[in-house]
């Protein structure tokens, strides 16, 4: 599948995000450094599970209430319960996806996720999600882009430093989606921290730009609403992924955490 070898001395965000999601695709050094960030943040294995929890939700209110049947999931991560096209297709198993990811061990797993229906079809794009043409074509060959996309980018735009880099790249993949194509974006946010949590999420940030191989930042919340800047966003707008449509809990309620999210439509 790939013939990129996979460094196992060096964090990966895709195995450290498995790691908290309790899956079995990383490594000592992912779990050191998963550790290390969960004893600072220990809100981290919430916003791994809210991020997959919002993925879900999204899909499933694209498929039914939109009548969504095309998925471009860029920045895939490693394979796990409720995959993109596991949730599409379960609906809809007409539905047609394109997993995009430049992670050699998610390249290497990618046949987990190439099973789709018979009905649809599903295909895995070896490439960075920089290199817009080269993702656009091949998505092209799987997807009709004259027809609307649903494009989900999560826990993936806040490895850019730069914010007009990361808006400009958005910006490119939707100006070539058809109207009536959606965005979905989920990233780590400043909010909901007191002084000593803030500090304590400035530090992690720190550990993770030194033992990572892909560097994240957390963004403000006006920042991280950016992204939808142009689109008509999709009740209940930009909010904390727990706050996103959430099903009923049985016990309690669920509690805000630093992870926002937004599913917009391009009109």
């Amino acid at each position: 599948m790939t013939d990129t070898p996979i460094d196992t001395t060096v964090a990966h965000t895709a195995r450290v995000w498995n790691y908290w999601l309790g899956g079995k695709d990383n490594y000592p050094v992912d779990r050191e450094v998963g550790d290390t960030i969960r004893e600072l943040v220990p809100q981290v294995v919430e916003t791994a599970r809210g991020d997959r929890l919002f993925l879900r939700r999204a899909v499933t209110h694209l498929v039914r209430e939109e009548g969504v049947r095309q998925f471009l999931d860029i920045g895939t991560g490693l394979p796990t319960a409720d995959n993109t096209h596991e949730v599409a297709q379960a609906q809809a198993p007409e539905s047609r996806v394109v997993y995009v990811d430049n992670d050699p061990l998610v390249l290497a797993h990618a046949r987990a996720l190439l099973v789709g229906t018979d009905e649809g079809r599903t295909r895995f794009v070896g490439s960075d999600l920089r290199e817009t043409g080269t993702v656009l074509e091949a998505a092209g060959q799987t997807l009709d882009l004259s027809r609307p996309v649903a494009l989900t980018l999560l826990g993936t735009m806040g490895h850019f430093g730069d914010l007009d880099e990361a808006l400009g790249i958005v910006r490119t993949y939707m100006d070539a989606l058809a109207p009536g194509s959606f965005l979905a974006v989920c990233d780590g946010v400043f909010a909901h921290m007191d002084a000593i949590t803030g500090e304590r999420a400035l530090e992690a940030m720190r550990r993770w730009q030194e033992s990572v191989a892909q560097p994240y930042h957390l963004r403000s919340v006006e920042d991280f609403t950016r992204f939808f800047d142009g689109f008509e966003l999709v009740d209940p707008g930009v909010v904390c992924v727990t706050r996103w449509r959430p099903e009923p809990v049985e016990v309690g309620q669920e509690r805000d955490i630093p992870q926002y999210c937004g599913l917009a439509r391009k009109v």
